[in-house]
């Protein structure tokens, strides 16, 4: 029986890393959600409005004997920049680093 394990990333936006994500062989299943932040279990419409505090993340379950956690970042450092110059002057809950 195969140990899955699961990968947290926030980079941006998460449906653009859930599409990329999704298309990976060895991936189970990608959850997009957020991470941080004051509110308890916010909307999508006050993340966006950027008052929680709250970053976009996917969380991505993953069989490690198909893809390494090294091929996952490697994908997501090929698509992070993109994201982060496309959506963070949009919105703050898309940023890819913690808020001060």
């Amino acid at each position: 029986m195969a140990t899955h394990e699961r990968a947290t990333l926030a980079g941006g936006c998460f449906w653009c890393l859930e599409a990329v994500y999704d298309q990976l062989n060895g991936v189970d299943s990608v959850e997009s959600g957020y991470m941080g932040g004051a509110t308890l279990n916010p909307t999508y419409k006050q993340v966006c409005s950027g008052t929680t505090g709250h970053a976009e993340v996917v969380q991505v379950n993953f069989d490690p004997t198909m893809v390494s956690v090294k091929e996952l970042l490697e994908v997501f450092f090929t698509i992070h920049d993109r994201i982060a110059r496309l959506f963070f002057t949009i919105r703050p809950s898309r940023r890819p680093w913690p808020s001060r």
